[in-house]
């Protein structure tokens, strides 16, 4: 079987090694707990020994744990649909960033046939967001994130694709498109 990447830097944060972690599922029950009841008892054990972030790191502890039991395949999320996302750093500013990426969004007839409806934008000071829901159904989120230097990131998050083989196909078709982007820019 093969090594959940989770798995080695769970132990780096937590300072506690994968079989440790295993004994701690199976002292709480854990293979008759729902995901939310693991997570909560994780988050508690790392709070009470102090680990940083402790709510990242019991839903990473807790999802490594579902899929070692195969309760859950990489990318699934608790409801039974998967999840993709890819990033890419780029000089533009935050702003300049999703502006530029909602022209092209606008006039790249490949992505507008991805994405089915008028495109939703919000944002604060630390994301921006532009949002849409693809033709198959799953939902597209497009973030902009600020980097050191004035620099910011584009993060595109698909949430809802209801297997392995869809959700690479569609992070593949989403790639092409912020390659496609980055190549304008």
């Amino acid at each position: 079987m093969a090594t959940n990447p989770r798995i080695a830097p769970i132990e780096r944060a937590t300072q506690r090694p994968w079989d440790e972690w295993l004994r701690f599922m199976d002292a709480i029950g854990a293979a008759d707990l729902d995901h939310g009841r693991i997570a909560q008892h994780v988050h508690d054990e790392l709070a009470r020994t102090g680990t940083e972030s402790a709510g990242w790191w019991a839903q990473s502890v807790t999802v490594a744990y579902e899929q070692h039991v195969g309760r859950r395949l990489p990318g699934q999320q608790p409801d039974g649909t998967f999840q993709a996302s890819m990033s890419r750093t780029t000089p533009l500013a935050m702003a300049e960033l999703l502006e530029r990426w909602t022209a092209f969004a606008a006039a790249d007839p490949e992505l507008q046939a991805l994405a089915a409806g008028e495109p939703r934008l919000s944002g604060t000071e630390r994301r921006m967001h532009w949002r849409s829901r693809a033709g198959d159904g799953y939902a597209v989120a497009v973030a902009s994130e600020p980097r050191a230097g004035g620099a910011a990131t584009l993060v595109v998050t698909l949430t809802g694709l209801p297997s392995p083989g869809a959700s690479t196909e569609a992070r593949e078709r989403w790639t092409a498109a912020v390659t496609r982007f980055l190549g304008t820019v």
